[in-house]
């Protein structure tokens, strides 16, 4: 099973895929899959990879690890559109607080924030009356 992921370009070392078989990541159906299973063509995979259920049918084995070009030989990709559209909804969600690679807020970001809080509490409060 893992020397079959990674022939197919689904992980990128063998050892990954080995730890995501033991991880219980790599299923056909139910069951979980050690990395020392056999496949065989016909098989239904269901693979989780980057939050994402990929649901693969084995057509042939390659012999060795194989060209990205050469993939669609061996597996076809049944995953739906949703999983797809879930994933990028999910990267949109986290975006909007702050950008990537700003990290903390400093000490004069905490200080705006609070202004901003108080200022925002004493408007609320002058409304009321």
């Amino acid at each position: 099973m893992d020397k079959f992921l990674w022939c197919v370009r689904y992980f990128k070392t063998r050892s990954i895929a080995t730890n995501a078989c033991k991880q219980g990541k790599v299923k056909i159906g139910t069951e979980n899959l050690k990395p020392s299973k056999d496949v065989f063509p016909g098989d239904q995979l269901v693979v989780r990879k980057n939050q994402i259920n990929y649901e693969l049918e084995i057509l042939d084995l390659p012999p060795n690890r194989v060209g990205a070009k050469l993939v669609n030989i061996y597996v076809q990709d049944k995953t739906p559109k949703e999983a797809f559209e879930k994933l990028d909804l999910l990267k949109y969600s986290k975006d909007y607080y702050r950008k990537k690679g700003t990290g903390r807020p400093t000490k004069k970001d905490r200080r705006d924030i609070d202004d901003w809080f108080d200022n925002a509490s004493e408007n609320t409060e002058d409304d009321g009356l």
